[in-house]
């Protein structure tokens, strides 16, 4: 964003931010989070962010990217369901593109398999409505997809640079989750050096995924 010169705003739901009136936006941008999609009782503000969504995505027309939470979001607002894994995926790997995103506005030409960093006991099981798949691999078959033609989720994260990982095991709930499915704190830790090891080469990715996103919006400034 800043490489582009592109102006914008956070809104941290978990911090009570309002959420301001979504028309004088281009381009909804939704992170991840250690919560899960339908603890609506111990986080209320999921459900205005699904209604959010659901009006960016289904009124408004506009560009969206959701990452790994912000992927599930998307699902759930426009239909979709969500389900716990058997399995959680944490990890740096890689998925495979669909034939689909070869001629997708977003994934058409990334590298396949795509390298990426995972990080989610929860899953897609149902997708919603005019929905394709762009990528799967054998632990989770839901990584990434459109729905219409211009809102896309991703259940892996691109948006890597070093120490990305190491800032994430800051967070208490998500270090204990990490170590709760590894199996020890030891295995936990390893991810930091794993996840600096792509990180040059997820950072070339989600930068050129997000030259392409922005390239989408009618207006950049306003």
């Amino acid at each position: 964003m800043q490489a582009c010169g592109d102006d914008h705003d956070v809104v941290a739901l978990y911090d009570e931010d309002p959420i301001p009136d979504l028309a004088a936006y281009d381009l909804l941008l939704v992170l991840g989070g250690p919560m899960d999609v339908w603890e609506t009782e111990a986080h209320p503000w999921l459900i205005a962010e699904k209604a959010a969504i659901r009006h960016w995505v289904g009124v408004l027309d506009r560009p969206y990217l959701g990452l790994c939470l912000g992927h599930q979001l998307l699902v759930e607002a426009m239909g979709g369901t969500c389900g716990a894994m058997s399995v959680p995926e944490i990890a740096v790997t890689e998925v495979s593109l669909t034939a689909e995103a070869a001629n997708d506005a977003l994934f058409a030409g990334l590298p396949d398999p795509l390298p990426c960093v995972q990080w989610h006991g929860v899953e897609a099981t149902r997708l919603p409505e005019n929905c394709s798949l762009l990528a799967q691999n054998a632990a989770c078959k839901h990584q990434a997809i459109r729905v219409g033609t211009q809102a896309w989720g991703v259940q892996f994260h691109p948006e890597l640079t070093a120490g990305t990982v190491a800032g994430w095991l800051q967070d208490e709930d998500t270090f204990g989750a990490a170590i709760r499915w590894l199996g020890s704190e030891h295995k936990a830790r390893n991810l930091v050096a794993a996840g600096d090891a792509v990180a040059d080469d997820l950072l070339q990715i989600s930068a050129e995924i997000w030259t392409r996103f922005r390239g989408l919006a009618d207006h950049l400034s306003r």
